[in-house]
């Protein structure tokens, strides 16, 4: 009887483990897209977002990102924060409906930003950072669709635009657009409205933990700690309490 009680500890507390190494894998495979940060903006504002790019590889490296900004939606303003070691090129269109804005019409607008000349090893993720407006008041959304490229060739499309509830292998970076007034992050004051493709001359920002994925990780580790402590006390107290037993045999 005292064997059966250990053995059964056993395999609670390596079940309580698998289970705690499960959540932290779904952590990891959970923050490993191309996204958008913060994911929510106000329309008609100016706003700052931060490209989040991780590298899934284990053995390669990322060396180019190519965002496209929605053709259907162009922005006025857009400037890209420079990162260190890397190279951002912007692609600018002449748009078929020029946008009204307080300094006039705007007939131009940059459609795609390509980063190229660094590399996110494996394990690790950059953040590419652009300020853009004003954000359009006639939809909810803004789709961003990204192209990663590795060291090898490789080319993972981040385009997936699946509906509403459903997932996506690769879903596309989308910045949701809420009403004047409504709770946004990442609003910006409005700067001139005039056309603007040039690199931001502040400094660049480091690379910031990804608290998402951070607080998945800790809370699925301190589910397998919890739970292979409360195996180990349960397996001392078995075994304390088998001592007597085995001695009167």
């Amino acid at each position: 009887m005292t064997t059966q009680l250990i053995s059964g500890s056993r395999r609670t507390a390596v079940l309580l483990s698998t289970a705690a190494v499960s959540l932290v894998a779904a952590a990891a495979v959970a923050s490993a897209h191309v996204t958008v940060n913060p994911n929510t903006a106000q329309q008609g504002s100016y706003t700052k977002v931060s490209f989040r790019v991780p590298n899934e590889e284990k053995d390669q490296s990322t060396t180019t990102l190519e965002v496209d900004l929605p053709a259907d939606h162009p922005l006025a303003s857009v400037a890209v924060r420079p990162v260190p070691g890397w190279t951002a090129t912007t692609t600018t269109s002449t748009l078929a409906t020029p946008i009204k804005t307080d300094d006039g019409d705007v007939t131009q607008a940059v459609t795609k930003i390509v980063w190229t000349g660094g590399k996110i090893d494996p394990g690790q993720f950059q953040e590419f950072d652009v300020s853009l407006g004003p954000l359009p008041k006639d939809t909810d959304q803004l789709v961003f669709k990204a192209l990663q490229t590795y060291s090898d060739g490789n080319v993972v499309r981040w385009i997936d635009t699946p509906p509403a509830g459903q997932e996506a292998d690769h879903p596309a970076p989308v910045l949701h657009l809420t009403a004047p007034g409504a709770s946004a992050a990442g609003s910006a004051p409005s700067p001139s409205a005039t056309p603007s493709v040039a690199l931001s001359a502040s400094d660049a920002k480091s690379s910031s933990s990804d608290g998402a994925a951070r607080a998945l990780g800790i809370a699925g580790l301190g589910v397998g700690v919890l739970g292979f402590a409360t195996a180990v006390v349960a397996l001392r107290r078995k075994r304390a309490g088998a001592g007597p037993n085995n001695s009167d045999s």
